[in-house]
This record gives C-alpha cells, structure tokens and sequence, in this order.
C-alpha cells in the first residue's frame, strides 16, 4: 500500500505480510505502529478510523469503521481481536432475513493505553475508557470508564 494512499500516516509503521487495508483514504494511522499478519484493516467510503500512535494490532485481527473507529495511542490489540462498527437492525423489517434489514452504524472508541485481550470482539456503540483491560475471548457489549478489568460473554 503507498503511504500516499492513506488520510494520514506517520513514520514507522509496519505492516506484516498478507495485511489487507480498504479505503485508506479515510484512515489516519499515527507514528510507530505495527500491523500483524493477515490483518484487516476496514475502513469504509463515509467513516473515519483513528489509530493513536505506538499501537501494536496482532495477527489476523478485524478493526472495521463502517460507523467510525477511534483508537488512541499505545493501545495493544492482541491476534484475532475484531472491532465491529455496524450491525442489523433486528427491530425493523422483522419478516425479512437479518441480511436484508437496514444497517445501524454506532462509532467505537477506544481509549489511550488500552489492552484488548486475543480473539475478544468489541461491539458497534462500544466506548472503552483509557487502560481498560479486556480479557481474551470477552465479548464487549457495553461501555467501560477508565482503569476497569472485562472478562467475559458478556464483559463485565
């Protein structure tokens, strides 16, 4: 990918073999971060995604910005995390198959010094406030103030 192609990108970011990147027009990616194998980096034609400098993204990990994504800086987001930004609605169109009802989009934000255990999933509308651990494989339904420790299906 040329560095060109990106909304912002700072010096000495990495990305590992076989990352994929859409619409990196409206991406800004900071200074010094690491993307690992086989990421995929979403962004969307109308949204914007963040990424806060020295952030490290593992392996295989999904960070999608269909609503928006933030993320601030030194934030480590272990192999297989994915972050969602939209969702069905499951209150509308209820006749239909979920595929064919309307889309929600809510924006994650994901504060400084953050650590989001291996294959956790952060849900559209998530706010995480700053050094909050989640633990591998939560599902992260709802909001978090600062320095709070998830664990869980749902995170609590």
């Amino acid at each position: 990918m040329p560095p060109w192609d990106f909304k912002e990108i700072g010096n000495g970011v990495i990305f590992e073999t076989g990352v994929l990147c859409f619409h990196p027009e409206n991406i800004s990616i900071g200074n010094n971060i690491y993307f690992g194998h086989y990421s995929i980096i979403k962004g969307y034609h109308k949204s914007q995604m963040v990424i806060g400098s020295g952030t490290w993204i593992g392996q295989n990990a999904f960070l999608h910005s269909a609503g928006g994504l933030k993320i601030g800086e030194k934030v480590g987001i272990g192999p297989g995390v994915q972050i969602l930004t939209s969702s069905h609605k499951l209150s509308e169109g209820i006749n239909l198959p979920i595929l064919d009802r309307p889309l929600e989009f809510a924006e994650v934000e994901i504060g400084e010094g953050c650590d989001i255990g291996a294959n956790a999933v952060i849900l559209p509308g998530v706010k995480l406030g700053e050094r909050v651990q989640v633990g591998a494989g939560a599902v992260v339904t709802k909001s978090f103030s600062d320095g709070a420790v998830v664990k869980g299906v749902p995170a609590k």
